[in-house]
């Protein structure tokens, strides 16, 4: 799929998203287009198709995130939950992971955010946030690992001896973290 399919399909809904919670058309658009060229620079990274709606609102949640942090003003994180879809939907992963980077502590979200969703360089991140490049690594690969800790918690999940995590989702009622 193509940035330009993606705007065709989205770019309506997640306008209408962002205007929710800046309440000013003008800013909107503009976190819109920067939305949108973070998904164009990174959509090639995206695995799977399916989970596309939710990767594209979650670069428009941390766009608005990122002009609330510039601009000094306060958002709670629970302003930028997404409405609940119509219809119901299976408890997946995602739902874990939203609930298990809430709980990280902000000084790991925040490099795991400006890392792998935006992208930067480390050296960038420890410029940005005006901390030492070693502590920027390591509060990057300690929120990585209470990310596979949160699932292993959560969700039952396994560390295989290869370092990766394998198990299937449980259901949300025996969620620890999403229930």
């Amino acid at each position: 799929m193509t940035t330009k399919e993606v705007w065709g399909i989205y770019a309506e809904d997640v306008k209408h998203f962002i205007l929710s919670k800046v309440k000013n058309a003008s800013i909107t658009e503009d976190i819109l287009q920067e939305t949108f060229i973070k998904v164009h620079t990174k959509l090639h990274t995206l695995k799977d198709e399916d989970k596309l709606k939710l990767w594209l609102f979650s670069i428009a949640r941390y766009t608005i995130l990122d002009y609330f942090r510039e601009s000094k003003q306060e958002l709670a994180v629970e302003d930028l939950e997404l409405e609940a879809d119509p219809e119901p939907k299976e408890h997946s992963e995602q739902d874990c992971l939203r609930g298990i980077i809430k709980s990280l502590p902000k000084k790991y979200r925040d490099p795991l955010f400006l890392s792998d969703i935006k992208g930067l360089k480390q050296q960038e991140i420890a410029n940005q946030l005006k901390l030492a490049l070693p502590t920027v690594k390591s509060q990057i690969q300690r929120a990585r690992k209470q990310i596979a800790q949160g699932f292993m918690d959560c969700c039952g999940f396994k560390m295989n001896e290869d370092g990766h995590l394998v198990g299937e989702i449980q259901d949300k009622a025996d969620c620890k973290v999403c229930h």
